[in-house]
């Protein structure tokens, strides 16, 4: 099953709860929980399904539940699928609390807060034959949906928040994140940036590197003096950006020309179809999401919600949903189907965990240390909040 790429908005932005960690890197960032304890419900999974139920109500991002499969599975299961599009993760986590959806398709930075508080319960993949083998390691058994041995959440795509630049304006490829930090910038007033108090992550990263002796191993995990170096390094930034871009603009800054090199997502290229744009890793790392189906505690239509994780896990409708929306699949046997799968594989670094082992997945931070200090409190959602107000001014 193949769609054109659409320009779906994705709206991952990070709000107040309980923390995710980063991905595995070669530098020590934390894969798993790295011991982290967070008590959660007792929930009991589903052990037996049923007959399914007459439908099916899910939250979740544009792109991710159209027509061009929905219709199918419809035709499938008689399980008549109802999708309300959220367009932010606090609005997903508000929408399941009303008791009103069975599904949600949580970024990260959503699906831990549903977790501890209830909200969905834990799965049993038996039930799921297509979550299998096939679904990238590196989507499998994170924080963000997989805690005590329980695992919450069914893989859907996964994609970083890269180094975009205009080739014809930024002539000489760059490796390194400074051509966006450093006040010397060629390229200053033509830098986007992301508006949201999670991109003070990006700094830390930046910091890491260039300021080892600030001692940051986590982005997500800042006392407050590494809080307020990265603060100062996003005033300074503050002076060279053109734009600070939204979901809905996110290709728009570029296109447009307000903007020449910045951070951005990998489907700008594909959306546009202009080669003049590129992306790329810089050597710092970079910060990222991951996305995966979540099933409410209280679900009307349980059986039907297992029935659609089953089926948007196969490799040709996983495949569908990640080409649309733009993003590497969960499913990596989609990248073997066709030489088109092949190339959004390629393109998305799908099954490439190298690539995403220099990824920080986007993580909500709490005063509780990620990184394992247990001599200083970290800083907490509120207060990258209020930093971020001081840097937008």
């Amino acid at each position: 099953m193949n769609k054109k790429l659409l320009a779906a908005p994705i709206a991952m932005a990070a709000v107040l709860g309980l923390a995710l960690t980063g991905c595995s890197s070669d530098s020590g960032a934390p894969a798993g929980d790295g011991g982290l304890q967070i008590d959660v419900p007792e929930i009991p999974a589903i052990e037996k399904l049923g007959e399914n139920e007459k439908e099916l109500n899910i939250v979740a991002w544009s792109g991710f539940v159209e027509p061009a499969w929905a219709d199918q599975f419809t035709a499938d299961t008689g399980c008549v699928v109802n999708r309300k599009v959220a367009a932010t993760s606090d609005e997903m986590v508000q929408l399941m609390r009303t008791g009103e959806y069975d599904l949600v398709s949580a970024s990260g930075d959503a699906s831990l807060r549903l977790i501890v508080d209830g909200n969905v319960q834990p799965l049993t993949t038996d039930l799921i034959p297509n979550f299998s083998d096939d679904i990238v390691e590196g989507m499998k058994g994170q924080l963000y949906d997989t805690l005590n041995g329980n695992v919450y959440g069914i893989p859907i795509g996964r994609g970083a928040n890269v180094l975009q630049y205009n080739s014809e304006a930024v002539t000489e490829a760059p490796d390194s994140w400074d051509v966006v930090w450093e006040k010397d910038s060629p390229y200053a007033g033509k830098i986007a940036a992301y508006d949201s108090p999670i991109y003070i992550a990006d700094a830390a990263i930046y910091l890491m590197e260039h300021q080892p002796d600030l001692g940051i191993t986590n982005p997500y995990a800042l006392d407050q003096e590494q809080l307020q170096a990265a603060t100062e390094l996003l005033k300074q930034q503050n002076e060279m950006v053109s734009e600070y871009w939204s979901p809905a603009t996110n290709v728009t800054s570029f296109t447009g020309g307000n903007s020449v090199v910045g951070t951005s997502w990998e489907v700008l290229r594909k959306a546009t179809q202009d080669e003049k744009f590129k992306s790329v890793l810089p050597k710092e790392g970079a910060t990222g999401w991951s996305d995966a189906w979540m099933l409410a505690t209280d679900s009307k239509s349980p059986n039907c919600a297992y029935a659609w994780m089953d089926y948007t896990s196969a490799p040709d409708v996983n495949g569908a949903i990640a080409m649309n929306f733009g993003m590497g699949p969960a499913n990596g046997a989609f990248c073997e189907l066709n030489d088109e799968a092949k190339a959004h594989c390629d393109y998305f670094n799908a099954t490439d965990e190298e690539y995403y082992k220099q990824v920080w997945w986007w993580t909500t931070p709490i005063d509780q240390c990620l990184d394992g200090r247990t001599d200083v409190q970290c800083t907490n959602y509120q207060d990258w909040t209020n930093a971020w107000a001081t840097v937008k001014g």
